[in-house]
């Protein structure tokens, strides 16, 4: 049996990562393949407590230890769930991996972790993301790309209607511009890896986001 294949999907705030995922996940089932969801931070009964410490909207946390708590709740994941589910020859499907961390910690927050430039910062961000991966790094990241305006101003619609318990979280509830250097993040990571990086405009009706998506993963699967 043959390593299984590790898909993140990744996208500011109200990107529909989540349904998209799900969405997948019952489609390469269909298909025949083994899947494993799992999502960051979480999937591990440490990773669960690491996030709701995160996403504590009362929760005083620097940028640094945020970014040192994401990483202690990936390593588990890694250790835990990822690496037996791969190397059993299953499928894993990520809601949020190492690119968030490049994105959210790297460009949103701006966390300096020794680097003497932005560039080399960031270097040495993906050289710790892969010691708490153990090596793990995504086979093929789904980008949901959209306007963070627009993904906060569905999640507000969505608490309103009682969908989305989540809403005003730490994370979410920062300024615009912190949500804008995260898009702006994942785009550079799509152009710096664009072997990696599949950019799908979330902004289209799901229905077609999900047409481009599972299009996408017929492609790369072979199925």
């Amino acid at each position: 049996m043959g390593r299984g294949y590790l898909i993140a999907f990744e996208g500011v705030e109200g990107a529909g990562k989540t349904t998209q995922l799900g969405r997948a996940a019952a489609f390469l089932r269909a298909a025949g393949r083994e899947v494993v969801v799992s999502r960051e931070p979480g999937g591990t009964a440490l990773g669960e407590s690491v996030r709701a410490v995160l996403l504590d909207p009362v929760a005083e946390i620097t940028p640094q230890a945020e970014l040192l708590l994401y990483l202690a709740a990936r390593a588990q994941l890694a250790s835990e769930v990822l690496a037996p589910a791969l190397d059993s020859g299953k499928d894993v499907l990520l809601d949020r991996f190492v690119h968030s961390t490049l994105a959210y910690q790297g460009y949103g927050l701006g966390v300096e972790v020794g680097g003497a430039t932005p560039a080399e910062n960031l270097r040495r961000l993906r050289e710790l993301c892969l010691v708490a991966t153990g090596g793990l790094w995504p086979d093929q990241v789904i980008l949901l790309d959209l306007d963070p305006g627009i993904g906060l101003t569905r999640l507000r619609a969505g608490k309103v209607a009682g969908q989305n318990s989540m809403f005003d979280d730490r994370i979410e509830s920062r300024e615009l511009a912190f949500h804008r250097r995260v898009r702006d993040g994942f785009l550079a990571c799509a152009k710096a890896e664009p072997d990696v990086v599949k950019v799908i405009d979330a902004g289209a009706p799901p229905g077609d986001v999900t047409a481009a998506m599972e299009g996408f993963l017929r492609g790369f699967l072979g199925l």
